[in-house]
């Protein structure tokens, strides 16, 4: 009794130290999303089917819950975004070769179509973000189009 009340006292010490150290934030200051918007050029409503379903783990700058301040979930947060961006970061398009693009959008659809994206764990508190059958198809049709560009190559001009 006495051991499990001393573990007790330390994690508790340990989560109240864990609230002054919390992980870095993942903002970007401007237009961070521009050339893959330019670039594949998705209508005003996937456009904001992105925004709102894939931004937030998949680009540089997530708009964060009020509970992103609350250790270790700050922490559990800040993992998903990491491991989201090494997945498809939309803010770093302009660094994939057209080859990686093409790959990265086919895998967007192959996540959308099977329903591992967005995430279930994001979508239980982002309600907004879970998709329709429609809006899947959306995304889906515009991300096979985008596709071709990639899959042509560069055209002579």
């Amino acid at each position: 009794m006495k051991i499990a009340k001393g573990v007790a006292w330390v994690l508790l010490f340990v989560l109240i130290g864990m609230q002054f150290y919390s992980p870095t934030k993942n903002s970007a200051i401007g237009e961070h999303t521009a050339v893959f918007l330019s670039e594949t050029n998705p209508p005003k409503e996937v456009q904001r089917i992105l925004e709102t379903t894939c931004y937030d783990c998949h680009s540089n700058n997530t708009h964060y819950p009020w509970y992103n301040n609350i250790a270790p979930v700050s922490y559990w947060l800040a993992d998903h975004i990491r491991v989201g961006k090494g997945h498809l970061n939309f803010s770093e398009w302009e660094s994939y070769t057209p080859k990686k693009k093409d790959h990265k959008l086919e895998e967007l659809i192959e996540e959308v179509e099977e329903g591992e994206m967005p995430l279930k764990e994001y979508t239980w508190t982002h309600k907004e973000a879970r998709l329709t059958a429609n809006q899947k198809e959306m995304v889906m049709e515009w991300a096979r189009k985008s596709r071709i560009l990639y899959q042509l190559g560069p055209q002579p001009e």
